[in-house]
């Protein structure tokens, strides 16, 4: 296993001058017109040309891995221009945060029901020896292995909840972005990436089945709200009859009162508006 360790390298400007002055004090060399001095003159000359392969860039935010003949020696993270070694291999990262967005992907939830399902996750790479010697391609890695976290998160939660204490795709999306970042972050710490946020950015049923979990939603919307409107019915009648027994405004046996709460149970659950009927007779 290979962890990230700081490689040689130098500021290149001082480099670059020391180089210039270098050539300057062996130029007199090579014109001397001494055959030794003009044979060491060139010798030195042609070393110092070589060691300016040795300068390369690094942009901010930017890591370098440096390889020696296959062997890791360390990765550069200070940026400007700089100088190594020139026989090392240099290879350049970005440490920047990148975003991966998922393309929709059709998987059954723990009840069989098929989903579209598709994620943005928010990661970087930290640790740069990691990222080019565990994995191949280590973009491709995060691709693929999020795909497949997805996919599994997906398979071990319902669309929606069961019971109230049950976690769902659908009525529980912190819960669920938590533990997809978790998830994702296990597959990609080998890697030497690090997920700073994963959530879910598309969720709906498979659309051989969204018009039947359609009216199934339905349903139940119309059944919760009948249910409101019943305890708030009762509640009122209660009042009601409460209220002219206090303020004593008419006395009335249990069969009035039956078709009292009877009548105001009609208009105030009734979904359309009722017709009123005028009594012009007695009373009884």
């Amino acid at each position: 296993m290979y962890i990230e360790k700081k490689g040689f390298s130098t500021n290149g400007y001082a480099v670059v001058a020391t180089f210039v002055v270098l050539h300057l004090l062996w130029l007199p060399l090579v014109v001397s017109g001494n055959l030794p001095w003009v044979i060491f003159g060139g010798v030195l000359t042609l070393l110092t040309a070589g060691c300016w392969l040795g300068f390369y860039m690094v942009q901010p935010n930017q890591g370098v891995v440096l390889t020696l003949f296959g062997s890791y020696v360390g990765t550069d993270r200070q940026d400007g221009l700089r100088w190594s070694i020139p026989f090392f291999r240099r290879q350049h990262l970005s440490l920047r945060i990148r975003n991966f967005e998922s393309g929709r992907i059709k998987v059954n939830d723990n009840q069989g029901n098929p989903i579209e399902i598709a994620s943005i996750v928010v990661w970087s790479v930290t640790d740069t020896a990691e990222a080019v010697f565990e994995v191949d391609d280590y973009e491709s890695y995060v691709a693929i292995q999020s795909e497949s976290a997805l996919r599994n998160l997906a398979s071990g939660y319902s669309y929606d909840p069961l019971e109230e204490a049950d976690i769902a795709l659908r009525s529980h999306p912190i819960e669920i972005s938590d533990k997809l970042r978790h998830e994702i972050q296990e597959r990609l710490g080998k890697a030497g990436v690090t997920v700073h946020e994963a959530r879910i950015s598309h969720l709906a049923y498979a659309q051989e089945i969204a018009s039947a979990m359609l009216q199934r939603q339905q349903a139940s919307a119309i059944i919760a709200a009948r249910q409101k409107i019943v305890e708030g019915a009762v509640g009122m009648v209660e009042m009601a009859l409460e209220r002219l027994q206090e303020k004593e405004v008419v006395e009335l046996d249990e069969e009035r009162k039956a078709a009292m709460v009877s009548n105001l149970l009609v208009v105030l659950c009734g979904d359309k508006a009722t017709q009123p009927v005028v009594n012009t007779g007695s009373l009884y």
